[in-house]
């Protein structure tokens, strides 16, 4: 053991000493791999050597080192490229591969599994988390091409980006359902701004955005705050290359804003000293506010604070599209067996038949966006002219004048929901129906219907959802759900650049 700069255990419980260590170099390297019990606790390394660097096999310790981490990925490398053996290369890319991906930020999926601060590279950071979903995407790809460099693979790849977004599909399951919006906004440098900039969850989207190409984020907050955040989570991303910062107690064009804002609500019992304390104040209306001036291209709120309040702010800075009566949501479901869309859960409470009309004409068009034919069906407790219940007898005028005013659109209804998820059994109901297969999109009667389908598909659904997304605005301008992932805070990103971008 003297001068040794590495101890590698894989045999018997406590059977390296404290003395021991005290043999070894500097900043010695202790991998006490034995399990459950390890060749030494790492509170005893750390009394004997506190410059050591400690692993063990153990998941209640830092520095878990454990198969889990490469094998399932080599394998995937080398069955996707046909390798006929696992070489050196392969395992010295998987090794390489974790060294790389220890020293980037840590992924808002391992904080979430594991909890506390986020880690950055160090002696308590040496490896990567088993949970880290990045791992089948990095180690992977890295296996694949050394299979490929050093003449083993018998089927090489020919696209990576393609590659690698077959991998990103198995970790991400929005990933196939997003990429007609991804691939649109790549590249675009439009300007993104986030009203809650201090937020963990968005920071670590504003780095995935930069590194997507998806946008360049703005964040507004306390600059401070950010950049302590940035740091903390150990992100790249770089005030004034990659990200902007607006400081609403510091913004030069604070007195411009202020005033426009004054200008637009002054008939509404803003005074001028409301107006600047507003503005300094709502982070929301200051980034509908960078929106409707031109300084930003679009616009995220809600990560905190509730939805009706953001929406109202925006409604008032933004507004709606020309000629559009009512804003409205869609919410996407990516559900094992289909994607599923449902408008509206958070707008009109209780809408008429033409804001049903027009909610459901705009969510035809978001379909579309995400290279889908929409398949509307009109839900009710009713099937098929069963009830004069005045909430049926609304479904039915708004279908009615759907299919006067847009017969080559495929919508039928009111139906119940299982009916429109069932052809077999509407057609039972009804075999004339104007809707054929399974609908992908179910418009509600008012906004509780719709607001407990999206909870409970969200709870038991198994799925994954993209949205709300904000219909019938005259700019880019959306609102999250306060427990929004950061996954989706990303499509949610790609989103509003999307509509930024028409």
């Amino acid at each position: 053991m003297a001068k040794a700069d590495i101890f590698l255990g894989l045999s018997a419980p406590n059977v390296l000493k404290p003395e021991m260590l005290a043999k070894m170099a500097k900043k010695p390297l202790i991998l006490a791999l034995a399990n459950p019990t390890p060749e030494i606790l790492p509170e005893l390394t750390k009394e004997a050597r506190p410059d050591a660097l400690i692993c063990t096999g153990r998941s209640d310790y830092s520095n878990q080192v454990n198969n889990v981490l490469c094998f399932p990925f080599i394998f995937r490398g080398a069955l996707d490229v046909g390798a006929t053996t696992i070489n050196e290369e392969m395992k010295l890319a998987c090794v390489n591969a974790l060294s790389n991906l220890v020293q980037k930020e840590t992924s808002y999926a391992v904080l979430q599994a594991y909890g506390g601060a986020p880690d950055k590279f160090g002696a308590d950071y040496l490896i990567p988390k088993p949970f880290d979903p990045r791992l089948v995407i990095e180690l992977s790809l890295a296996v694949a091409k050394a299979a490929m460099d050093s003449g083993v693979a018998t089927r090489p790849i020919k696209d990576f980006h393609a590659y690698r977004d077959k991998l990103q599909n198995f970790v991400y399951h929005s990933g196939l359902f997003m990429r007609p919006i991804m691939e649109r906004t790549k590249g675009s440098n439009k300007k993104l701004a986030y009203a809650e900039g201090e937020e963990l969850r968005v920071l670590q989207t504003a780095q995935q955005v930069v590194d997507d190409e998806i946008a360049r984020p703005v964040l507004i907050g306390n600059r401070n705050i950010i950049l302590e955040n940035i740091d903390k989570l150990g992100l790249r991303i770089k005030e004034g290359f990659d990200v902007d910062i607006v400081d609403p107690q510091h913004n030069p064009a604070f007195c411009d804003y202020a005033a426009y804002y004054h200008d637009l609500m002054g008939r509404k019992g803003v005074t001028p000293g409301g107006a600047q304390h507003i503005v300094r104040n709502r982070n929301t209306v200051l980034a509908a506010l960078m929106v409707k001036q031109g300084d930003a291209d679009a616009m995220i709120a809600g990560v905190v604070g509730g939805f009706t309040r953001s929406l109202g702010n925006i409604i008032n800075v933004v507004g709606k599209a020309k000629g559009i009566k009512q804003a409205s949501t869609i919410v996407a479901h990516l559900l094992p067996a289909q994607t599923l869309f449902i408008c509206d859960a958070h707008v009109t409470k209780n809408p008429t038949a033409e804001e049903l009309i027009e909610t459901t004409l705009l969510a035809a068009a978001e379909i579309r966006s995400f290279g889908l034919e929409p398949k509307i069906a009109f839900v009710s407790h009713s099937n098929f002219g069963a009830s004069k219940d005045k909430s049926a007898v609304k479904m039915r005028e708004a279908l009615s004048m759907l299919h006067e005013k847009h017969p080559d659109l495929e919508v039928d209804g009111e139906m119940h929901a299982d009916a429109a998820l069932s052809e077999k059994l509407r057609n039972r109901l009804y075999p004339h129906s104007k809707l054929k297969g399974v609908a992908n999109l179910l418009v509600m009667p008012n906004a509780d219907a719709a607001n407990i389908s999206v909870t409970l598909l969200k709870m038991l659904g198994g799925g994954v959802t993209v949205g709300p997304i904000l219909m019938g605005m005259s700019k880019s301008a959306h609102v999250v759900a306060q427990a929004i992932t950061v996954r989706n805070l990303v499509n949610m990103s790609a989103v509003a650049i999307e509509h930024a971008m028409r």
